[in-house]
């Protein structure tokens, strides 16, 4: 009996520190996992928040459910790119983001045991992003200014309507980092996600964990669900009390609607192609004594890469300006008027006739035009013309980024200048008026040689006539006192308006400041400067 005692006894003090052993590396293991998991920066926290109190997305299918969890992580890292403007957590702590969110999968979709298996993510694509972009810095730094200007527009209000949500997805479709055209490269946090997270975290002012945010932009639906359930038996009673009633109503009613809008349709087509008729023979009969060519709709297209953002050029109350290349390679600048009623019209046949009557090295190329009445974008009319590659004065004296002209280039600029203008005013005939000389329509080529543009409240003058008396038109600053005061149109109003473009040359000061502010304009202030010199002179 002692002897088995001893032999139990013995059993025991070699079992015990095996059986410890295994209790302290559980134990570890388990400690290890917690301190992974909590060194991830990334706040689950939010995305649990969402869940918990709202309908949770149905996982039907493992492509659904794969979705699902993409979108869930990339809300997340807007609420992270927001409080910390970086749009990754560090790739050392991949595994343990991994780790936080299959916890929070585990929590409300048991089944789902391995996020990473089983949609097929690889653990570093947690980590990885666009083309070296990690900071809110490096991506507005990588995309249009105009682009980001316009999403800011579209993006900041509440996106849970319809008509709001489409207008800001649209909006962000050109919100791509420059070269990566938009390509998905596989991993979570791609640059088809970046405009997304990046709106949601700074461009949206009620953040990413919104209903309208998270459901707009990452294709959640957290609506509450007792209040949906609600709404729909509202609506079921609605529908069934008042069906009954619609049904006669809509099947007269819609019948006479139908018939209204076929006969609409028709009286617009024929309006629409007396225009088209009666704009073509105008141009016809200018394409008889010249070498235009009338490019079609699709051509037009073609060469402005259907008329990108990214392409425009110039603004103006008429409309953009495009860049664009034409199946010969060669550059052009397109002008796309905004308004073609059939004033607009005029304006475009009365522009093209002027440019199209006139030539000489100081005035703008006129290679040709587009008419056309697509069905979906309306009625088009398009000038091409020459690409200037130094852009206009106003470019050099005012712009954003000003590029400083020597005075030999001011010297060149304004003897084109005043070339192109005598051009009109002599040379041509009959003689043309400009009415909106100014540094913005000054154009300047490779060589810096001046070339005037813009003709579009440009007025011939008829033989014999001392004068022109028209509605005052052109530019505040520029336009000449007399006909500002009198409306009497003559080439001395030009001459006034590009006294003051001289004066800029030499100043590098705007003709006006600024609009109700004041202040003196740029010719102003020189006469008062002249007449205190001349008073000066006299008393000496």
């Amino acid at each position: 009996m002692s002897l088995l005692f001893l032999l139990f006894l013995s059993l025991q003090l070699h079992l015990s520190p095996l059986s410890s052993s295994s209790s302290s590396t559980t134990a570890s293991a388990a400690r290890h996992l917690h301190a992974t998991a909590s060194s991830c920066p990334l706040d689950f926290d939010v995305l649990r928040r969402l869940i918990q109190f709202s309908n949770r997305p149905k996982f039907d299918s493992v492509s659904i459910s794969c979705h699902y969890i993409k979108a869930g992580l990339r809300l997340v890292q807007s609420e992270y790119l927001r409080t910390t403007n970086n749009f990754l957590p560090p790739i050392d702590s991949a595994e343990s983001c991994w780790v936080s969110y299959q916890t929070l999968i585990n929590d409300f979709f048991p089944n789902f045991n391995d996020i990473r298996k089983i949609c097929g993510f690889q653990t570093s694509w947690i980590a990885e992003g666009c083309m070296n972009i990690t900071t809110r810095d490096d991506f507005e730094g990588n995309v249009s200014k105009l682009a980001l200007k316009d999403a800011v527009s579209a993006c900041n209000q509440s996106l849970g309507n319809g008509s709001p949500c489409a207008s800001c997805t649209t909006s962000l479709s050109s919100l791509q980092p420059s070269n990566s055209n938009g390509r998905s490269i596989g991993n979570l946090s791609d640059c088809t996600a970046y405009p997304s997270i990046y709106a949601a975290a700074f461009i949206n002012r009620f953040g990413p964990t919104t209903e309208g945010t998270s459901q707009c932009l990452f294709g959640f639906d957290f609506s509450d669900l007792s209040n949906s359930n609600g709404r729909v038996r509202k609506i079921v009673i609605c529908v069934v009390v008042m069906g009954c009633g619609f049904v006669l109503f809509l099947g007269c009613g819609g019948f006479w609607i139908l018939l209204r809008k076929r006969e609409k349709i028709r009286e617009r087509s024929k309006v629409d192609q007396e225009r088209e008729t009666n704009l073509a023979f105008g141009m016809n009969s200018i394409n008889e004594s010249t070498t235009l060519v009338r490019y079609t709709f699709d051509e037009i297209r073609e060469a402005t890469k259907n008329f990108s953002r990214l392409n425009i050029i110039g603004r103006g109350g008429y409309g953009n300006v495009y860049k664009g290349v034409l199946p010969d390679g060669s550059e052009v600048a397109l002008k796309r008027f905004k308004n073609c009623s059939v004033g607009g019209d005029a304006v475009f046949a009365h522009e093209v006739e002027v440019i199209a009557s006139v030539r000489h090295v100081n005035l703008v190329a006129l290679r040709g035009y587009c008419t056309a009445t697509p069905p979906l974008e309306g009625h088009q009319r398009i000038i091409v013309c020459d690409l200037m590659r130094n852009g206009s004065l106003h470019d050099h004296l005012f712009g954003f980024e000003e590029r400083k002209l020597s005075w030999p280039t001011r010297q060149k600029i304004a003897i084109g200048t005043a070339r192109g203008l005598a051009y009109l005013h002599y040379g041509a005939q009959p003689s043309i008026i400009h009415r909106d000389i100014k540094a913005s329509n000054i154009l300047l080529d490779d060589k810096f040689e001046a070339k005037l543009a813009d003709f579009g409240l440009a007025r011939f003058t008829p033989e014999g006539m001392t004068h022109l008396s028209t509605k005052v038109a052109g530019t505040m600053g520029y336009v000449a006192p007399e006909y500002a005061l009198y409306g009497q149109l003559t080439e001395r109003s030009d001459v006034y308006s590009f006294g003051v473009v001289f004066l800029e040359l030499l100043s590098g000061k705007k003709a006006i400041m600024a609009v109700n502010e004041g202040q003196p304009s740029l010719a102003d202030r020189v006469g008062v400067v002249l007449g205190k010199e001349r008073q000066s002179f006299r008393c000496d």
